[in-house]
Order: structure tokens, then sequence, then C-alpha cells
């Protein structure tokens, strides 16, 4: 269930940084390309950014853990780019899928999508009973 709500909310935040027209990404629909079809293919490509992010993410973020002591955590901004990044390679070859123009606007649009998780995440996040 969990992973279903973060899938929707990846999904959600994918098709809110393809409004952002300057950062040029883009969500190319299933055929024939009407709103299910976009909501269908933003469901897809969040899970398989999520799964990106769950399996590669986290092999990277182990080896590259110097680099976040380096930089004081700032290279998780390229880091969740690249992950985007990949998502996109992933679903060039096929006719439906997400593309991102740039590896430099993908860190943004990546920096987007994180913050937008991080407001529905505290937003949907179950609150605890307190105990009296």
């Amino acid at each position: 269930m969990r992973f279903l709500i973060r899938v929707v909310i990846n999904a959600f935040a994918i098709w809110v940084v393809t409004l952002i027209e300057p950062l040029r990404v883009d969500v190319i629909a299933f055929a024939p390309g009407e709103t299910l079809q976009l909501v269908l293919t933003l469901l897809a490509v969040a899970a398989l950014f999520a799964i990106v992010n769950t399996i590669i993410g986290t092999i990277i973020k182990i080896v590259a853990f110097p680099l976040y002591i380096l930089t004081l955590g700032l290279i998780s901004l390229v880091i969740n780019g690249l992950l985007l990044w990949i998502t996109a390679w992933l679903t060039q070859s096929w006719s439906w899928g997400l593309r991102v123009e740039d590896f430099w606007l993908g860190v943004v649009a990546a920096l987007v999508i994180s913050v937008l998780n991080w407001l529905f995440g505290i937003i949907l996040r179950p609150q605890l009973k307190k105990r009296r």
C-alpha cells in the first residue's frame, strides 16, 4: 500500500514538472495519447522511477557516501537528477515514457519532484495518537 501511495505521489510530481516549460521534461503517453493513457503512463514512469530510486539509488548512495560528507549532502541533488535521467534513458527505446532533454535541467526537475514528495509525505503521514 505504501508503495502505491509513493507511486501516485511521484506521478503527480512528475506531471507538475512536465507543466514547467523551461525544464524541458516531457511525458509521452501510450497511444492514442488521451487523458487515460497519460495518467497510466505517468503511473508507469513513476513506478519505474521508484524502482530505480530504490535499487540503483541505494547502491549509488552507499558508494557515494564520502561525497555526501564532503559536500554536506549537496551531491544528493546531482544523484537525484542522475536517477531521473536513468529513468528517462530506460524509457527512451519505447514509444512512450519520460524525456529529459538536459541533464542539469533534469537535476532541477528532480529537485522539484523531491520537494513535492517531501510536502505530500508530510501531509499524508499518519498521525500518531497521543497517550494521556
